[in-house]
């Protein structure tokens, strides 16, 4: 649980997956929210796991890019079903939500 701790962790994965390879900025961009500090934290540690590859090119402007190692692909390939339960959860959770605030506007619609 260690190599996936953290709020981003779980979204570097899944958009390195989902765009291949990155730089840091196109990460940064497809993650509001984040931090510069604590993007470069997590992908330090996700490279140090073995979950994330990093190239530096050696050329002005400096290039570095990110990408998925195959334990990251493994990974992210494990969680998927757990997504798809998030997924799930979201939808009945909505649906349910949805049945409630309904139910909760006609009760005060016929306090009224």
């Amino acid at each position: 649980m260690d190599v996936v701790s953290g709020k981003w962790k779980s979204l570097i994965l899944w958009e390195l997956h989902h765009y291949g390879i990155r730089r840091f900025g196109e990460l940064r961009r497809g993650l509001p929210g984040v931090s510069e500090k604590m993007l470069i934290q997590h992908l330090r540690e996700m490279e140090e796991d073995g979950l994330v590859h990093r190239e530096v090119y050696r050329e002005v402007p400096p290039k570095v890019e990110y990408s998925l190692t195959e334990q990251g692909v493994s990974l992210n390939a494990a969680l998927s079903s757990l997504g798809a339960w998030g997924t799930e959860r979201m939808r009945r959770i909505g649906a349910e939500k949805a049945s409630f605030d309904a139910a909760t506007t006609t009760t005060t619609t016929a306090r009224r």
